[in-house]
């Protein structure tokens, strides 16, 4: 990176930029000193007004319960106005009127544009926190999504003020060009080596925003089953049906077809049975009464109940039943099995049994063997 000349006073040094800036300064004070008076009460007002927007913003905040609502997003940004900005927003604005020389006036210039460059940053930032924090309000991020939140919090705040620096160096006069290539080869070189633990980032955000499960879900992803416990940068924690702990990487996790059974608006289960041939007609033709009856009178909704086909040993029926909702006791099958097996003895239907018929045929003599003439 090379210098090039200092944005205050070009082709002089530090020193005497500062021997200038006190002389000039003081004869200023001298001679425009009721400029100067004004330009400070107009001054303290705009401070004072800054302070309310921000007071104002910390109200709004409040008011939304942190991250309830868009203009609690916002209103959380104003709050983090820093108080050197404001300062320096009333010195842009009133150093004109004040008649103030040109090195002071390049003086307020310079660190205006370096407050304005970290201010916006910060809102910039808090912005994103705010909408991060909106799309994961209601999940509990102290235990399963403290990490992923605490690694996006680290690179935004990484990535913004890395920007802001630069913006800030340019503005002193310094060549960033090789600084910036520098840091795209560099972020470059590391995606490369991580694209790994990357991969695995990327989907544990992917997890946090598109949400397709939360803590304490039960979920189901290829032949494996468990409660979400914990999801991590890398890997999300399972419990499965025995009690052990599985740890799954987010990207196989987010690669296969998950199946949230916590999340559903009913359940549904099948009955299937078969009755034997000689099962009469009428009887035929009165199951899916019974069988509606059956299910309807525990309170459940009857998909389908009848037969399904033909079968070597007999008559295949399948009985089909969901709830209303989400509730699905425990013994809800076994009470619609009950009443099935009631109202078939109550018609003295009965189930068939797998039978196999073995034919054997006759023994049959076997022809006599002729001898051949010599």
């Amino acid at each position: 990176m090379t210098n090039k000349t200092s944005p205050l006073l070009p082709d002089y040094d530090l020193q005497t930029q500062t021997e200038v800036l006190v002389r000039d300064s003081s004869i200023w004070v001298q001679s425009h000193w009721l400029n100067i008076l004004i330009a400070a009460g107009i001054a303290t007002a705009i401070i004072l007004a800054l302070y309310a927007a921000r007071s104002w913003g910390l109200r709004l905040c409040k008011r939304g319960e942190g991250v309830a609502n868009w203009y609690s997003i916002f209103g959380r940004a104003v709050a983090k106005t820093g108080t050197f900005f404001i300062i320096m927003v009333a010195l842009r604005l009133v150093s004109k009127y004040s008649g103030a020389p040109p090195i002071v006036e390049s003086t307020i210039q310079f660190l205006f544009t370096i407050a304005a460059v970290f201010q916006a940053a910060i809102w910039v930032r808090e912005v994103i926190f705010g909408l991060v924090e909106h799309r994961t309000h209601g999940d509990d991020a102290g235990t399963g999504l403290a990490s992923a939140l605490g690694i996006i919090r680290l690179l935004v705040t990484i990535v913004l003020f890395a920007i802001a620096l630069v913006m800030v160096l340019s503005n002193l006069g310094v060549n960033v060009t090789g600084l910036v290539a520098g840091l795209g080869i560099g972020g470059i070189a590391i995606g490369l080596a991580a694209q790994g633990i990357f991969g695995d980032l990327i989907a544990a955000l992917s997890i946090i925003f598109d949400r397709p499960f939360r803590l304490g879900d039960n979920i189901k992803f290829g032949p494996s089953e468990g409660v979400v416990e914990q999801i991590g940068l890398k890997s999300t924690r399972l419990r499965g049906a025995a009690g052990e702990l599985r740890i799954v990487s987010n990207r196989k996790l987010l690669d296969n077809e998950i199946l949230n059974t916590s999340d559903r608006i009913r359940n549904r289960f099948k009955f299937v049975f078969n009755l034997g041939f000689d099962t009469p007609p009428e009887v035929v033709d009165s199951l899916p009464g019974l069988l509606r009856d059956a299910v309807e009178g525990q309170g459940y909704k009857l998909n389908h109940g009848g037969i399904t086909g033909f079968s070597a040993s007999g008559l295949d029926y399948d009985v089909e039943f969901e709830s209303n909702g989400i509730d699905f006791p425990a013994d809800a099958r076994d009470k619609v099995a009950a009443a099935i097996l009631a109202r078939f003895r109550d018609h003295k239907i009965t189930f068939a049994y797998p039978t196999q018929l073995n034919m054997i045929a006759p023994e049959r003599p076997f022809p006599p063997i002729q001898e051949k003439e010599e």
